[in-house]
C-alpha cells in the first residue's frame, strides 16, 4: 500500500529458490478490526461501521416486535453501537456527509422504542438520556486526550501533544496544549490536532477533577 500518494513503485520479493515476486499493491486493509485506506480517509471505515450496526439492527428488528425504553438502551448500547464507535478516536470522521451517514444509523434506531417513534430525533435522544454520536465522539477524544496527558496510557504522550508555553494562553488551566501547523485533513483531524480547541476550553477545575482517581 502506497500511503498518501499514486507513485507506480514496484516491489519484489524473491524465495529461497531465487524467483522474484512482485508484492501485491492494495489500497485499503483490515488491520485490528479498523479499515486502512491508501489516504487514511475514515469513509472506508464509517461506510463498513455503519453497515455493520444497520445488520445487526435488522436482527433485532426481526426478533423483537416492541422495545420499551430499557430493553432498546440494553441491545443498543451493547450490540449496535460498539459497531460505530470501536477505536473511533482512531478514525473519526470530518466530512459532513461520514458523520451524517453515521448518524443516521443512530436516528433510525431510536425509533425502534414504540412510545418515541413519533417524536423527533432530539426529543427521542432526550427522552432517551441519549447524546448524538458526534457528541459521544467529542466526550471521548477528551477522555482518552486526559488518559495520555496524565500517562495512564503507554504512549509517549511528545508524539502527540505539546504543552503550550505562551503566556496569554495559559489562562484557564495548566495543561493547556499548543496547535500545530497542518497542511493535509488527514493530520488536521487527527485526534492530537482536533481536540485542542475543546480541551483547552476547560477550567483548571475541571482538570483536577479528571486528573482525581474515581
Amino acid at each position: 500500500m502506497h500511503i498518501g500518494h499514486d507513485t507506480c513503485t514496484e516491489y519484489h520479493i524473491t524465495d529461497g529458490y531465487g524467483n522474484s515476486n512482485v508484492v501485491e499493491q492494495i489500497t485499503e486493509e483490515k488491520v485490528l478490526g479498523v479499515y486502512i485506506t491508501a489516504y487514511l480517509k475514515p469513509s472506508t471505515q464509517c461506510v463498513r461501521a455503519a453497515a455493520k450496526a444497520r445488520s445487526v439492527m435488522g436482527m433485532v428488528r426481526r426478533n423483537f416486535r416492541r422495545l420499551d425504553k430499557e430493553d432498546f438502551l440494553l441491545i443498543y448500547k451493547k450490540y449496535i453501537r460498539p459497531h460505530m464507535e470501536y477505536c473511533v478516536q482512531a478514525w473519526s470522521p470530518y466530512l459532513k456527509k461520514v458523520i451524517e451517514c453515521l448518524e443516521k444509523v443512530q436516528r433510525s434506531a431510536t425509533k425502534m422504542v414504540h412510545e418515541f417513534c413519533h417524536l423527533s430525533y432530539e426529543q427521542r435522544l432526550r427522552n432517551l438520556e441519549m447524546t448524538t454520536l458526534r457528541e459521544r465522539r467529542n466526550k471521548g477524544d477528551l477522555i482518552e486526550t486526559l488518559e495520555i496527558m496524565t500517562g495512564k496510557e503507554s504512549v509517549d504522550r511528545s508524539q502527540f501533544f505539546r504543552l503550550s508555553t505562551r503566556e496569554y494562553q495559559l489562562r484557564g488551566h495548566t495543561m493547556k496544549l499548543s496547535k500545530q501547523r497542518t497542511s493535509l485533513d488527514v493530520r488536521k483531524y487527527s485526534i492530537s490536532q482536533r481536540v485542542v480547541q475543546e480541551w483547552n476550553k476547560l477550567s483548571q477545575d475541571v482538570v483536577e477533577e479528571l486528573k482525581s482517581p474515581c
